[in-house]
């Protein structure tokens, strides 16, 4: 089979397969974490430009005496192991979302999956905030720059992210937003929140 090889001209006036040059593609890991039934999954998917790769199975009687379902009554699924989404910043950087399985069992996955990340969201529920003490554990110790993400759920009670912080007792260097898990720019907010708190951490250093 013959291949043509054609040399039009690309935009810019540069031949193809001469001058133009395709800059390598640059990946970058995030990672979103949180406890059981804090929205993960749930931004992962209101986020990821690809079909979101998601490990959820449906949670039946053996997780009775397990997983705590206060709070989240309604929640019938659960991550076993992680969730993989996607998103490309113009023609050559890619940001890769890992989320985290929640339950404290899953926890021996953490440092495979968090292995080479950038930085972290840690998304919290109020109605359950000690579920995200030990992602924010986890982080502190790694020395990964992260940003606590308060989910809106519908229902919940409402809290000043000063008093959420103080809660977690946060340094300063943490940040603290209220997001909803399920709008695409609110979560472009948080990840936006994250790089500054990269940005701000590596000129610390």
């Amino acid at each position: 089979m013959g291949y043509a090889h054609s040399n039009a001209a690309r935009p810019g006036g540069a031949p193809a397969g001469r001058g133009a040059v395709t800059p390598p593609l640059t990946a970058h890991k995030i990672l979103v974490a949180g406890g059981f039934g804090s929205g993960k999954t749930t931004l992962v998917g209101a986020i990821s430009e690809v079909r979101p790769l998601r490990t959820e199975e449906t949670l039946t009687v053996a997780s009775i005496g397990t997983d705590d379902l206060s709070g989240v009554g309604a929640k019938t699924t659960t991550t076993v192991a992680l969730d993989f989404g996607r998103i490309t910043l113009g023609t050559n950087v890619a940001v890769y979302l890992f989320g985290l399985p929640g339950q404290e069992r899953f926890s021996f996955m953490w440092d495979e999956i968090s292995y080479g990340a950038l930085g972290a969201v840690v998304l919290a529920d109020v109605r359950r905030l000690s579920d995200c003490f030990p992602s924010v554990n986890y982080f502190e110790k790694q020395r990964l720059p992260f940003v606590v993400a308060i989910n809106c759920f519908d229902g919940a009670p409402r809290f000043a992210a000063q008093d959420v912080r103080a809660a977690l007792d946060l340094g300063p260097e943490t940040p603290v937003v209220l997001c909803d898990a399920r709008d695409i720019t609110s979560v472009k907010h948080v990840l936006i929140t994250l790089v500054e708190a990269i940005s701000a951490s590596h000129s610390r250093t």
